[in-house]
């Protein structure tokens, strides 16, 4: 059976987080329960295995009572390093405190004017509102929905208003271009703001097709063009315009194969997709026309998203980078995203007394910086206070000194990853099936390392992946001695 995480998985495996904050100076030693002595592991040991991590750069890690508080270990808790994806769990938080738990995102059409024999006497107009996760699957349920109630077309235009989020062509200007991951934002989104792309060796040429597929519907997509260039490198090139034109080399080919590729205008291509479902169920329009401000009219049909945290949960499953910027975009309603993840800092300062320096909500730049002893602190207050985010929280596993995961570990380390070129972070919660909780936050960086790889190649710079794989072990190492020492 293919479920809608399965769908939201396939899509993203195309390419690819005051008192007690202002300074962590001591570390209780833990208290041992009857019967049990308690190790607590020696700062040597976190030494030499950061040593052995062989990073480079810094690393910063808290680990704390979850309960009270008490910070049990820390080696540099007031360091500020890049957060990665980690900070999808602030946007999570936030976005449920401003939001509410039983906040859907939604899709509306309307008509300007009244309908006649199934015919809009006027404008219809497809109007977003910055639904992340909306798909293919959903618009054309949605349109077929308007061909059993009658509607035909319209006698005016076919308008689309997108202005519900501020239009960006990316998320992060210091990512590739042409990385689904780096998506353009708008208060229309479709499948990620991604078109499939698939190509098939066809004897000395090659055949190209460009769609929205979802599960059940699978429409063309002409805004965007694919073209085959005999060539080693660049393997990929992008160009804007009326029709957002790339071309692929060969060289990165073989003999077939598919990739979801980002669209930089998202708006006009819901309306293209859209038009192209309403086509097939019988309705006509005319080619969309975005519109500045939002018409009135009746509602005709409307797609919903799932509740928040059902969304906030596939976000922080599936770091996806754009539900992080729509929903705190929508949460902050200040603009563009700087201005949006300023003000998602003066919250934390506001709520727990944390400074942040977040200038995005998915932490796919690399501008933005937090410190272990914020992050953790964030996250025992909002435990303490019942809105806190270990019910969504992926189960990231107990690892061995390898890094694997250990299979049916009775802890649970319930943690919100992050990783960009030669930064990694991880924090969360360890649940032991008795005794004492913890909450940890760790992060390492070599951001002068990162910023020294060209734009074009951030995809998978040379040593990335090993340098992410010694960090995410050093990450596992340090939990199993928490759990093991403090649990």
């Amino acid at each position: 059976m293919i479920t809608r995480r399965f769908v939201l998985g396939g899509l993203l495996a195309g390419a690819a987080v005051p008192v007690w904050g202002e300074g962590l100076v001591t570390s209780p030693r833990p208290k041992p329960r009857a019967g049990r002595p308690v190790d607590r592991p020696a700062a040597s040991d976190a030494e030499a295995l950061i040593a052995a991590a062989k990073l480079g750069g810094a690393v910063g890690f808290v680990v704390a009572d979850a309960r009270t508080g008490a910070v049990l270990d820390a080696r540099e808790p007031d360091l500020a390093l890049p957060p990665a994806s980690v900070a999808k769990a602030v946007t999570a938080l936030y976005a449920l405190e401003k939001l509410g738990p039983r906040f859907r995102f939604a899709t509306r059409v309307l008509a300007t004017g009244p309908v006649s024999q199934g015919v809009v006497q006027g404008d219809l107009v497809l109007v977003g509102g910055g639904d992340p996760t909306l798909q293919t699957d959903q618009l054309g349920d949605l349109v077929a929905r308007l061909a059993r109630d009658g509607v035909k077309g319209a006698t005016g235009r076919f308008l689309y208003w997108d202005g519900a989020l501020p239009r960006l062509e990316g998320i992060a200007e210091d990512q590739p271009a042409h990385v689904g991951y780096n998506a353009a934002v708008s208060g229309l989104c479709l499948n990620f703001n991604r078109v499939h792309f698939e190509w098939k060796r066809a004897g000395s040429d090659w055949q190209v097709a460009v769609d929205a597929r979802g599960q059940r519907f699978v429409p063309e997509v002409g805004m965007v063009r694919v073209g085959i260039r005999s060539r080693e490198a660049p393997v990929f090139t992008y160009a804007r315009g009326q029709v957002e034109e790339w071309t692929v080399a060969t060289s990165a080919l073989g003999k077939g194969g598919s990739r979801w590729l980002p669209v930089r205008d998202p708006g006009r291509y819901v309306a293209e997709v859209f038009r192209t479902l309403a086509r097939a169920q019988g309705i006509r329009l005319e080619a969309g026309e975005r519109v500045a401000a939002l018409p009135s009219g009746v509602e005709l049909g409307r797609a919903e998203s799932a509740p928040l945290p059902e969304v906030l949960r596939d976000m922080l499953r599936f770091s996806t980078n754009l539900t992080a910027e729509c929903v705190g975009l929508t949460a902050s309603r200040s603009g563009g995203l700087a201005a949006s993840g300023r003000a998602m800092s003066d919250w934390v300062r506001e709520s727990f007394g944390v400074t942040m320096d977040l200038r995005d909500h998915s932490g796919l730049g690399g501008a933005s910086r937090v410190t272990a002893s914020g992050m953790a602190r964030v996250l025992v207050r909002a435990e303490a206070e019942g809105r806190g985010l270990k019910a969504i929280l992926r189960d990231v596993g107990m690892k061995d000194d390898q890094g694997k995961v250990i299979e049916k570990h009775p802890v649970k380390v319930l943690a919100k990853s992050g990783t960009l070129n030669f930064v990694s972070g991880l924090a969360g919660h360890v649940v032991p099936p008795g005794g004492r909780e913890l909450v940890f936050a760790i992060f390492s960086g070599d951001p002068a390392r990162r910023d020294a790889v060209p734009v074009e190649l951030r995809e998978g710079p040379e040593g990335g992946k090993s340098w992410a794989n010694r960090a995410r072990r050093l990450q596992g190492q340090l939990i199993s001695r928490w759990a093991g020492a403090y649990g």
